[in-house]
């Protein structure tokens, strides 16, 4: 397998989360979002949407999407899970980790904050839409964890959830949100920053890091 992303992309960390969880290597390939990259024709070749994470597997499959790719190594690899056992307890984990990578960091992004500052908006006005809706979406992600017995997002183990939400808050981080008020979500992160899993995948641990 080969992994196509960026040490700073959160949907590219999901994967790299996940790959680590599993126990399956990937070989690497790197395309600098900033400098345009994902828009080179070869990539575009391999995803017409021009995004990372980009994953060609050992079939010679192309998958995108990081959450697509996330349930494909569910499915190929159950072990251990990703998912919990359990219609409702599955769809909460999905749910929350759909309110991440759907709700929260699309409209934080890259593309979403170039094209605000296309339209005239001052760098400081940028920083505050994406730090609000950073602060916004994770205020309801901590009320989906109410009640949930830790010390994972979602019990005993990381899982879905766990992976979606590590990367969103090195995203909050840079963005100078406050996440002082949200006990589930810091419990959850210090969880998962005990494991090699997480910390191999950090950007700061890739080999494109700046």
């Amino acid at each position: 397998m080969k992994l196509h992303g960026y040490f700073r992309s959160s949907a590219a960390w999901r994967v790299r989360i996940a790959l680590n969880l599993k126990g399956l290597t990937a070989g690497q390939a790197f395309h600098h979002l900033r400098h345009g990259g994902q828009r080179a024709p070869e990539f575009l070749r391999l995803n017409p949407q021009g995004l990372v994470p980009a994953l060609e597997t050992d079939s010679g499959a192309v998958l995108t999407q990081s959450l697509a790719i996330c349930e494909w190594l569910e499915e190929g690899w159950p072990a251990p899970p990703l998912l919990p056992p359990g219609h409702d307890a599955r769809a909460a984990v999905r749910a929350f980790a759909l309110a991440i990578a759907c709700d929260i960091h699309p409209v934080q992004n890259l593309k979403v904050l170039s094209r605000l500052r296309g339209l005239g908006l001052p760098e400081e006005a940028v920083t505050a839409w994406a730090r609000d809706t950073i602060a916004e979406g994770l205020a309801a992600c901590e009320a989906l964890l109410a009640g949930q017995p830790g010390p994972f997002c979602f019990g005993e183990a990381p899982g879905l959830a766990d992976l979606c939400l590590v990367p969103q808050l090195g995203n909050a981080r840079r963005f100078g949100c406050d996440l002082s008020g949200l006990p589930q979500i810091g419990a959850a992160e210090a969880a998962c920053a005990a494991l090699p899993a997480f910390r191999d995948a950090a950007p700061e641990r890739q080999a494109d890091a700046e």
